[in-house]
């Protein structure tokens, strides 16, 4: 597994909700299943293991609709993703959904597609939705691998006498030589070649009528592909890379994009304002009450900016108006609506609650919240290297906790604090999430996750001014993330969003009858 990317792995992608890692990277898989066929699909079969977290939630939280718009090979915020399983079957593909035990399921989001094409070509494609709409190849006809879909895989099964013709050929693929791997597999070899750039067609048919050339396929990238080398890994080099430079952790992320994407400055800083925009978008219409259509919830989040405004609350203020906008974004997020997975979609409302607030009520500049937006990214860099964003492995900590230390770190680059400061922030605020588990009623994402962005918005800024008051935070961030990885590998399987657990069980919440579409 290659370094994660800030807008690969951590704020990103922009997608449809309700659900990063049932819905954004379920599209992915189904996306690089059908550039493996390498045709138009005719037949498919998605199967779910039953111990897994899918067979639980796919049809409630989207991945039914998911793959079948990466089938299809549409983009991601296609709008007709709310009729994908009507459109499917209008392009004649035969898409069924199966649970049964799979070999590889040491993960509980593992998955394996079965695809046939016109022409009668088939692929088996196992993988994994790792969390935050990331994924990992895990199986390709039985061939092991691990693939995160950051370049143009090509992999090739062949005899041994073809090695020297595969060889040669990836010379001109842009490859460094140590991108190249090879390894037996059934008296075979299988070769291995990640492309930054996708092959000439030319080339790959030359490939594929070679002599000694069994099989091949060119797998798709879903990401961006990674250029160049990371700045840094974890929280402890970070916080050095900027002391070092001088520089805040806002721009110690943008530079580090910048440098592993191969993008400019500019480029880097353009992506991350287009991104902040959906977010604003997304809140927009979440308090408009446009387009909204909750199973479970009415929409909330006008109200209580209405009802702050005019002073009928307790308290109210910057922080209450933080939340509102969180639980906007979160109806647009559970309505099928456009959100930046943040860093997934369950988690898609704390940052913005938090971005837009700074924007709107703090007069911040799109540059200084882009820089803001870089600081909340560089925590969940640490996250995604040292743990997961997977609520399926480590419970609601990794989602929503990930968000809100996120968003601390994001307040304390807005306030003008060091990134050492920011690491702090967030490790108090994980500190305090630490445990957190997954149980979304119905398998919605909807109660509790709403109220939990709220509130996770509003801590931000309690953590954030608790560090830039003094607090002294004595266990630091990257030994905080791995403590929160071992706690959420203790919850057990029922806490961990399957609906077998928490709040799902209650009589209450099992009573509750689901609307909308």
């Amino acid at each position: 597994m290659g370094p994660s990317s800030l807008f690969n792995h951590v704020l990103g992608p922009v997608m449809h909700g309700p659900s990063s890692s049932h819905t954004a990277a379920s599209f992915h898989i189904g996306r690089i299943a059908r550039s493996a066929l390498g045709e138009s699909p005719v037949e498919a079969d998605i199967a779910f293991d039953p111990a897994g977290a899918y067979a639980e939630v796919y049809r409630q939280q989207g991945s039914d609709r998911a793959f079948a718009m990466g089938i299809m090979g549409r983009g991601i915020t296609d709008p007709v993703y709310k009729n994908a399983l009507e459109a499917v079957r209008g392009e004649g593909v035969d898409l069924t959904f199966t649970i049964k035990s799979l070999k590889d399921k040491d993960h509980p989001n593992a998955v394996e597609v079965f695809l046939k094409g016109a022409s009668g070509r088939k692929v088996i494609l196992g993988a994994r939705s790792v969390g935050g709409g990331a994924v990992e190849v895990t199986s390709l006809d039985g061939i092991g691998l691990s693939l995160r879909s950051d370049a143009w895989d090509l992999v090739v099964l062949a005899e041994e006498g073809a090695l020297p013709l595969l060889r040669e050929e990836a010379g001109a693929l842009t490859l460094a030589g140590s991108s190249l791997r090879e390894w037996g597999h059934e008296e075979l070899i299988v070769f291995h070649a990640p492309c930054l750039e996708k092959p000439p067609a030319g080339l790959i048919e030359g490939l594929r009528l070679a002599g000694g050339v069994r099989e091949l396929w060119l797998l798709e990238p879903v990401f961006l592909p990674s250029k160049g080398e990371p700045l840094f890994s974890d929280a402890s080099a970070m916080v050095s890379y900027a002391g070092r430079e001088g520089v805040t952790l806002g721009e110690a992320g943008l530079r580090y994009e910048a440098a592993l994407l191969g993008l400019s400055r500019e480029e880097a800083m353009n992506e991350m304002k287009r991104r902040y925009r959906v977010m604003e978008e997304s809140v927009r219409a979440g308090l408009s009450g446009e387009g909204l259509s909750m199973r479970l919830m009415d929409p909330v989040a006008e109200g209580i900016m209405e009802a702050e405004s005019r002073g009928g609350l307790a308290l109210g203020g910057l922080h209450t108006r933080a939340a509102a906008r969180a639980l906007a974004a979160m109806h647009v997020n559970a309505s099928g609506g456009l959100v930046v997975a943040a860093p997934t979609a369950g988690s898609a409302g704390t940052i913005p609650g938090v971005a837009v607030t700074l924007r709107q009520e703090m007069g911040l500049g799109e540059e200084e919240v882009a820089k803001v937006l870089f600081a909340a990214s560089c925590i969940g860099l640490v996250i995604s290297n040292r743990a997961t964003f997977a609520a399926e492995v480590a419970g609601c900590q990794v989602e929503i906790g990930a968000a809100g230390a996120m968003a601390a770190a994001g307040v304390v680059e807005y306030a003008g604090g060091s990134a050492a400061q920011a690491c702090d922030a967030a490790a108090i605020f994980l500190q305090n999430w630490m445990g957190s588990v997954c149980d979304p009623v119905q398998g919605f994402v909807e109660i509790p996750c709403h109220t939990r962005n709220a509130v996770a918005s509003s801590e931000a800024f309690v953590c954030a001014d608790l560090i830039l008051g003094g607090y002294v935070n004595p266990v630091p961030l990257d030994e905080t993330v791995d403590a929160v990885l071992s706690v959420g590998r203790m919850l057990p399987r029922e806490l961990r969003c399957t609906t077998l657990g928490g709040l799902s069980t209650c009589p209450s919440a099992r009573a509750l009858k689901a609307g909308g579409v």
